[in-house]
């Protein structure tokens, strides 16, 4: 959990974290709870519960996670649906224990930049000393462009 302790580094090691903590004992989860730890090393956890294969609204809510986890030191949870307790809805985001989105119910399902960024603003997350190449002038504008791509694709 080292890499989790100082911020997600890659999104490539969100997906591998994502897997190794999913097979963990996670102990009792109560209903409406998400389905892995909810603070790492006492710090709330970001988690993301997708369908399989991810569509628009997940894919939606894992690039905010990226953009977010380039500014932020934020640990990062992405999960498959057939991974998280049964009645697990997807796509579902959470904070912590603060519901923030959910398929069908709180913003169905799709979280923005800003509200996950003024959320974490309010619990004074720490930011990270540099931000992440994301969020370079020549990555950003590609970055948005494949953004809303992916939105408008039928």
């Amino acid at each position: 959990m080292g890499v989790l302790a100082g911020g997600i580094r890659s999104f490539s090691s969100l997906a591998l974290l994502a897997g190794g903590l999913a097979l963990t004992s996670l102990g009792p989860v109560q209903a409406g709870d998400p389905p892995g730890p909810t603070e790492i090393n006492g710090q709330k956890v970001l988690t993301l519960v997708g369908r399989e294969p991810p569509a628009l609204r997940c894919n939606n809510n894992m690039q905010i996670a990226a953009e977010l986890s380039n500014i932020y030191k934020i640990p990062v949870l992405i999960m498959p649906v057939s991974l998280a307790k049964p009645g697990t809805k997807a796509p579902t985001v959470w904070y912590g224990k603060d519901l923030m989105a959910e398929d069908g119910g709180v913003n169905d399902g799709m979280v923005t930049f800003s509200q996950l960024a003024d959320v974490l603003e309010i619990d004074d997350v720490p930011k990270l000393p540099l931000k992440g190449r994301l969020m370079d002038a020549d990555v950003k504008p590609k970055f948005d462009i494949l953004k809303q791509q992916i939105k408008t694709v039928p």
